[in-house]
């Protein structure tokens, strides 16, 4: 039985690049399927006056549900990828955290969502150690 050798880790930008398309994905995935269910309105009130198969309807219709489940598949392809390549202790701390960040951000100029000072503080604190676990 031979022992695999591992394979030797990315540069620091082929890296960088990996976690950054699947926190782009997942953003824009997110904020698109957010969008979509914003704009198909309360399913609890369309279900009640068009039963379940009505409310699967009224999302299963909206075009922006479906960008946004394309964009999150290509998030989890992207995760697939890094995976093969990097270290999971970096890939899966540093994309989920980097991602609320950038949710932040999307929500509050795509959304007009009321990011409070809160948010913005743990996303600060969140870049803070994200830096202090690629170094």
């Amino acid at each position: 039985m031979t022992i695999p050798y591992p394979a030797p880790q990315p540069g620091f930008w082929a890296a960088t690049a990996m976690i950054a398309a699947i926190i782009l994905a997942s953003t824009a995935g997110e904020v698109l399927t957010a969008a979509a269910m914003k704009s198909v309105g309360d399913l609890d009130e369309i279900r009640s006056r068009s039963g379940l198969k009505g409310a699967i309807r009224a999302v299963l219709t909206c075009p922006l549900f479906f960008a946004g489940v394309s964009f999150l598949a290509l998030a989890f392809f992207a995760l697939l990828f890094a995976l093969n390549h990097l270290n999971l202790s970096l890939v899966a701390p540093a994309s989920a955290s980097l991602t609320l960040v950038t949710n932040a951000i999307a929500g509050k100029i795509f959304l007009k969502e009321n990011v409070d000072r809160r948010r913005w503080t743990s996303a600060v604190l969140v870049c803070i150690g994200v830096y202090f676990l690629a170094h």
